[in-house]
């Protein structure tokens, strides 16, 4: 195991997710890009952006604060049909298990380690789409076959708060939903 990848081990938490995943070879050459993947990475990247501003609006007008809302809202519901789109594009949500700085997926194609990918990721539900490069650091065999490890190169700082984001939502659903599952085991 390289030492980045137990530095990023330690330092960040990782979950097991389901993300809409389209793998490549990294090349310099200019690859063809989907036009609605780069419109819904920017849509969410300026959301983050806007969303200091909509705080300071909602300190000194309540209804402008309600109106950027409900645009905020229309917004995704344009957002939700290209995730839709997308999803058709890059295939049906794959197992992986995530964190802020790295990625390890099971599939069978195998990429030998050092090698440089181009991810292009939808995490799920609400569909933030994020493309990354990343490094193969290692190859795990596993039951269900070979596991890919790959860490993040150069994510910007919206990426990373990004997935820090959504790590952090879904490790909150995955609590709330097994102490529901505890509450009802004790009932009689």
């Amino acid at each position: 195991m390289s030492t980045l990848d137990t530095e990023c081990r330690r330092e960040y938490y990782r979950i097991d997710d389901q993300i809409a995943l389209q793998i490549r070879l990294y090349d310099n050459n200019d690859e063809e890009d989907s036009l609605i993947f780069n419109a819904l990475s920017e849509l969410h990247q300026l959301e983050l952006d806007a969303q200091p501003l909509l705080r300071s609006v909602s300190e000194n007008n309540r209804s402008l604060e309600q109106y950027f809302k409900v645009i905020n809202k229309r917004i995704d519901l344009l957002g939700q049909m290209f995730v839709h789109n997308l999803l058709n594009e890059l295939g049906p949500p794959r197992t992986v298990s995530l964190s802020e700085c790295s990625l390890a997926f099971t599939g069978e194609e195998q990429y030998p380690v050092g090698s440089h990918l181009s991810l292009k990721i939808i995490l799920l539900p609400y569909g933030h789409a994020l493309q990354v490069a990343a490094q193969v650091t290692e190859l795990r065999a596993t039951e269900q076959g070979m596991q890919t490890v790959c860490v993040f190169e150069n994510l910007s700082d919206a990426q990373r708060q990004i997935l820090a984001r959504h790590i952090l939502h879904q490790q909150a659903l995955q609590r709330r939903l097994a102490l529901a599952s505890t509450e009802q085991e004790a009932q009689p």
